[in-house]
């Protein structure tokens, strides 16, 4: 079965229903019939070999008793199907009786279905998709591969159902960081907000390769670690790790930020973090407490890089995607992560990417920065990726490809400061240049010709609020340094 030819079969039937209502219905629609029809497949195989396997689906649960429709003429249809689904399947996975000594595996049924929705309100078109999904062999290795292809085609039409301050990465950039890191066999890799699991798919693209024996494989398997706060990502992880033979894939849900950073233990460290924390979300105000008061800002990808900082191992190395405020930002928060970053861990180079990365989702410009806790920063490297020739900008139909960051690649190797029409592209800066003369404001070496960013409301209403208490904070210094000169603080 081709791959738009099974995208279109279905969302020609889906056309047709009365109660999809959008691209986001639709996809959460397949998301949980999908992850179905792929937790059935594991079950077969587990049921092969584990002598006593005991499914944690009720049998007439199970996609091969309700779903698999064998031309008998017995395959449940229209309104009894319908009401199936809705009266029997979902109220049945929604309440599995799940225990904290519950295997991962199976605990996932529940964790997947507890805000899932079931949108169509045609049986004989639920029978329809039904079918079209189950035609799918994941028995045969071509076909599995196949389908792990439209799998990648549902995550990316779930980019255009997404909303302001949620995006997902580009896979040519989770691919460039993954090989960046230079995952190790027996490394364990976390990402905090993983999303549907690009930086986790990318990592285990590049640690693949280097497994050897069975003990590789065990290290492989027992390597990642996620958290992803909505439902529905959540759901797209499991179904993804799973298609990658993750029997047990450790993903939770759960908000990586509701817990105290100072309570983490080493045990609870990871010698490898990649993340795109999330930022310009909402969350509630009390969040900040679980955060040292200096580090508690109000920005989330702050608060992510605080808790990357506390939950890094020692010698751990991280790649880290934060946008330009982060950079340029001096208020005091942003300021006390920075020292931190800077004191305590070596953040040895950021690599400034182009505005339209992320296009069309969002056109706010983004850095990667690389950091180890190894040292103490004493110098960063500064990198400028422009375009590619050709490109005035990128695009749905011209998105960024791997390709694209061998310059960065070819520069990484031979590392050595750059200027191209009197504009610093690459150069190196020391520890006291960013701190006392630059006054924490890592926002060096950007575009010479800024592009025209054309903001999301609330995106333009967050930068102007950045750049605010920025501005504040500086004032605040000036006048506290003009203070001291005059002798003391005014009386």
């Amino acid at each position: 079965m081709s791959i738009s030819n099974f995208i279109k079969r279905i969302r020609d039937i889906m056309r047709n229903d009365s109660g999809i209502n959008g691209d986001a219905q639709r996809i959460e629609q397949i998301a949980w019939m999908l992850f179905l029809k792929v937790y059935d497949a594991k079950e077969q195989d587990w049921d092969m070999d584990e002598d006593d396997y005991q499914s944690i689906i009720p049998e007439d649960c199970r996609w091969n008793c309700w779903a698999v429709d064998d031309k008998s003429g017995n395959a449940m249809t229209g309104d009894t199907l319908l009401n199936f689904v809705n009266n029997t399947l979902f109220p049945t996975l929604k309440e599995l009786n799940v225990t904290p000594d519950t295997p991962i595996k199976k605990s996932i049924v529940k964790t997947t279905f507890e805000d899932a929705n079931n949108y169509m309100k045609d049986g004989v078109l639920l029978r329809q998709v039904i079918n079209v999904i189950d035609e799918l062999d994941l028995s045969d290795y071509e076909e599995s591969h196949a389908f792990g292809e439209i799998y990648e085609s549902i995550l990316r039409e779930l980019q255009s159902a997404g909303s302001a301050g949620e995006f997902y990465t580009p896979r040519a950039v989770t691919e460039f960081m993954a090989r960046a890191i230079q995952p190790k066999i027996g490394d364990r890799m976390a990402d905090f907000a993983c999303g549907t699991g690009g930086f986790i798919t990318s990592w285990l693209k590049e640690l693949s390769p280097r497994i050897q024996n069975t003990d590789d494989q065990a290290e492989y398997d027992n390597s990642i670690y996620g958290v992803e706060k909505k439902q529905f990502p959540y759901m797209l992880c499991i179904t993804n790790m799973l298609l990658h033979g993750l029997d047990i894939p450790k993903i939770y849900h759960d908000n990586s930020l509701l817990r105290n950073v100072l309570d983490y233990t080493e045990e609870e460290q990871f010698d490898v973090i990649l993340m795109n924390p999330p930022y310009g979300g909402s969350e509630k105000a009390d969040v900040k407490k679980h955060f040292p008061a200096d580090l508690a800002s109000s920005e989330t990808a702050d608060l992510f890089m605080s808790v990357i900082m506390y939950r890094l191992k020692k010698n751990g190395r991280a790649a880290v995607i934060l946008p330009d405020g982060f950079l340029f930002g001096t208020d005091n928060a942003k300021v006390s992560i920075k020292k931190k970053l800077l004191s305590e861990f070596n953040l040895h180079t950021i690599i400034r990417m182009p505005g339209s990365v992320f296009s069309p989702y969002t056109p706010i410009t983004t850095n990667i920065l690389f950091f180890d806790r190894t040292k103490p920063t004493t110098e960063t490297w500064f990198y400028r990726l422009d375009k590619p020739e050709g490109y005035k900008n990128f695009s749905k139909t011209k998105p960024m490809k791997l390709e694209h960051f061998a310059p960065v690649v070819d520069w990484w190797v031979n590392r050595q400061e750059l200027s191209v029409d009197g504009f610093n592209k690459a150069k190196k800066y020391t520890v006291q240049q960013l701190s006392e003369e630059l006054g924490y404001n890592l926002d060096q070496c950007g575009y010479p010709n800024k592009e025209e960013e054309v903001l999301d409301p609330m995106d333009l209403i967050l930068r102007y609020e950045e750049q605010r208490a920025s501005l504040n904070a500086e004032i605040d210094r000036v006048l506290a340094d003009i203070t001291s000169l005059l002798g003391g603080a005014k009386q």
